[in-house]
């Protein structure tokens, strides 16, 4: 696909990019690699035995994994986001079933050098998003066509959206930073059964879309060991401009010690070729973090 292909090329650029910068780095510290790589299990069982008052038997589980990569030389600043998530949970006599699913990348290159620009930054930028294991409607069948759920309804790559843009940055300090430019929005679905969910075509694998887009990040801590992070994505393509697509996630992360965090999820998604109605996403989970990197 035309994104992923220009996401190829914009990660050679910046493998040579670094390539050059390893002299400067050595003079120094401060354009050197900075990573850091979070690992959390997190999960909860609740079982009943001859209990008068009813309930259902529950296992939980999940594992996420949360990697960021920086580096700043003279005059650009990479950041690479990388966040994997998988859970799944079981009731009673059903089978184990998907309760979480994500992979997601967010990726920057800003030039920092100054100039007439001030205190904007020129950006490329890029953004995918997709999950890992075929999911399934257990309440209705949403294709109509006479099957009892639950119903296949997506799967690695079905759909996966990427998107490519440049246009210029703000940032105001480590907690806030702030995207406009214009931008090129890909939905893949490789499943052909699938495509007329997501808005695309039977006889295409994606869908291409050109417009402005825009992406707001806040990393902010509330109170000691409190954090709150939030991301909003907006995408207005230029053929439907009263239909913006958006995309809200946040997290509120408390740490009780050195190995236990307590986290509040919710996420916020528009997208009219998907569903006319807002769809809504909340994750509570308290897991073991173990800082890797």
């Amino acid at each position: 696909m035309f994104l992923r292909k220009t996401a190829v090329l914009l990660a050679t650029v910046l493998v040579v990019h670094t390539a050059k910068g390893q002299d400067l780095a050595i003079a120094d510290s401060s354009q050197v690699w900075r990573p850091a790589l979070i690992g959390m299990v997190s999960g909860s069982q609740v079982g009943f035995q001859n209990w008068a008052e009813g309930g259902v038997n529950t296992l939980a589980f999940s594992l996420a994994v949360d990697g960021q990569l920086e580096r700043s030389t003279l005059a650009w600043a990479q950041s690479h986001d990388l966040r994997l998530t998988f859970g799944l949970v079981k009731q009673d006599t059903l089978d184990f079933r998907k309760s979480e699913d994500l992979i997601r990348l967010v990726s920057s290159l800003d030039y920092t050098g100054g100039g007439i620009f001030g205190d904007l930054r020129p950006t490329f930028a890029f953004q995918a998003r997709s999950q890992f294991s075929p999911g399934f409607n257990f309440d209705k069948n949403p294709f109509k066509d006479g099957r009892t759920p639950p119903v296949k309804v997506s799967d690695f790559l079905s759909p996966g959206t990427f998107i490519l843009s440049i246009g210029l940055t703000y940032v105001r300090s480590t907690r806030f930073r702030q995207r406009l430019g214009f931008g090129v929005k890909e939905t893949v679905v490789l499943i052909e059964r699938l495509r007329r969910l997501y808005g695309v075509e039977p006889e295409q694998k994606a869908r291409f879309e050109v417009g402005i887009e825009g992406f707001t990040e806040v990393d902010q801590e509330l109170f000691k060991n409190v954090r709150y992070k939030s991301t909003l994505g907006l995408f207005i393509a230029f053929n439907k401009p009263d239909k913006p697509d958006l995309l809200w996630e946040s997290m509120i992360v408390m740490k009780v010690n050195s190995w236990l965090s307590v986290n509040f999820e919710w996420v916020l998604q528009y997208d009219t070729d998907v569903s006319s109605k807002a769809q809504l996403k909340e994750v509570f989970s308290v897991g073991v973090f173990y800082i890797i990197i």
